[in-house]
């Protein structure tokens, strides 16, 4: 069983940065891979951004490529670090844990999820 909570949302202005956790509570936390997904109003769920495992490889939807990244440690955390934010990227954000080998991209792949923190870009 693995819990997650987000934290670090918030209002800030375009071109701006903000930076995303996710604590996991469970002993198995290290054999999930970890997403985040964020969902606008009218809009479906949409794949952020993955880490596997490990740490070893890193996934990202092309609109965030090169402005987001996510990171993890061995223990229980999960960043997405988001720089040069745009109106765009308004949605709430979640993270969401994944088996091992499982395809990142997809939320149907996901077990586990945390509850959402909003993120508001205004122009």
């Amino acid at each position: 069983q693995v819990q997650l909570v987000e934290s670090g949302g918030g209002l800030v202005q375009a071109g701006e940065s903000l930076r995303l956790s996710c604590a996991a509570s469970g002993r198995t936390f290290r054999l999930y891979a970890m997403g985040w997904f964020r969902q606008a109003p009218g809009k479906e769920r949409e794949f952020v951004a993955a880490i596997s495992g490990g740490a070893f490889s890193t996934y990202y939807a092309d609109s965030v490529k090169g402005r987001f990244t996510i990171s993890r440690d061995n223990t229980k955390n999960t960043d997405l670090q988001m720089n040069s934010l745009k109106p765009e990227d308004t949605a709430v954000y979640y993270c969401a844990a994944a088996p091992a080998g499982s395809n990142l991209a997809s939320a149907g792949s996901y077990t586990y999820w945390g509850q959402g923190t909003q993120v508001t870009v205004s122009s």
